[in-house]
């Protein structure tokens, strides 16, 4: 949590002040740390979660573990689609343009983001989709790099259903209320997500503590699931990303009254 609200001062700072020093420096700080993510973390999150479900079948707790997250799988990928199919209604209503067909038109972004894991190395592909649904240049060269730090729809809605379901595996005893704060966190808490595999739930780790009170044990298991399918909710948000660069686009060609001339 004290990385996290760091790294909203210093951004926040930097945007709203010109500091050129301190810019650079952050700016290399974080090609160390995309360095480190790619060359020592990534390639180490396959045997970790190995090892987690290895403990997990050790304790002879995997085929009840499994079948949650089979079935979590299943629940997950409707509530994505369910939540594309309205987010493109909303966004053909504003914009006026089919939103099955605009769909359609953004599915190879969402094939790549279930291979590659990553919003940002997805954000080619998707920008290339958003500039067939008609929108500017102008409007997706902005619109689609910032949501792919931002607008992690998807991924928070992973995470929330992935503790839920843990606590009910477990029995945790849980409410309403928790969760209505939990969401409202995370959604601030996501825009401090990396765009790189995993990124979502390395952030989210310090809420699930604070709020839904997981330990080390719990957390842990929460990033293998999380990361055993993260493909899915990744697909979710960069696909979400045309229906946000519609409505901008329409947005942004709105005419001007005299009045705000």
């Amino acid at each position: 949590m004290t990385a996290l609200l760091l790294s909203f001062i210093v951004g926040i700072g930097l945007s709203v002040r010109e500091a050129p020093v301190l810019t650079n420096v952050v700016k290399e700080f974080g090609d160390i740390v995309k360095w480190l993510i790619t060359k020592a973390i990534i390639p180490v999150l396959p045997y970790y979660i190995m090892t987690i479900f290895a403990e997990i079948t050790f304790s002879g707790q995997v085929a009840s573990v499994m079948v949650v997250f089979f079935k979590l799988i299943i629940i997950l990928f409707i509530m994505h689609i369910v939540l594309l199919l309205l987010q493109y209604i909303f966004a053909g209503l504003i914009s006026g343009k089919n939103p099955i067909k605009s769909l359609g038109t953004m599915l190879p972004a969402y094939a790549t983001a279930l291979g590659t894991q990553s919003s940002a190395a997805t954000i080619p592909v998707t920008l290339r989709q958003s500039l067939k649904l008609g929108i500017s240049q102008r409007i997706a060269g902005f619109v689609i790099p910032l949501c792919a730090t931002i607008h992690l729809s998807g991924s928070t809605m992973k995470i929330t259903a992935c503790a839920l379901a843990l606590m009910m595996l477990q029995g945790t005893p849980y409410d309403f209320s928790m969760f209505a704060g939990f969401i409202m966190m995370l959604g601030i808490i996501m825009v401090a997500a990396p765009g790189v595999p995993g990124g979502a739930i390395m952030a989210a780790l310090g809420v699930l503590h604070s709020m839904l009170g997981f330990d080390e044990n719990q957390q842990a298991l929460m990033v293998a699931l999380y990361i055993a399918m993260d493909s899915f909710g990744t697909a979710c948000n960069v696909t979400g990303d045309g229906a946000v660069a519609l409505i901008v686009d329409k947005i942004a060609k709105r005419p001007q009254t005299a009045d705000e001339d």
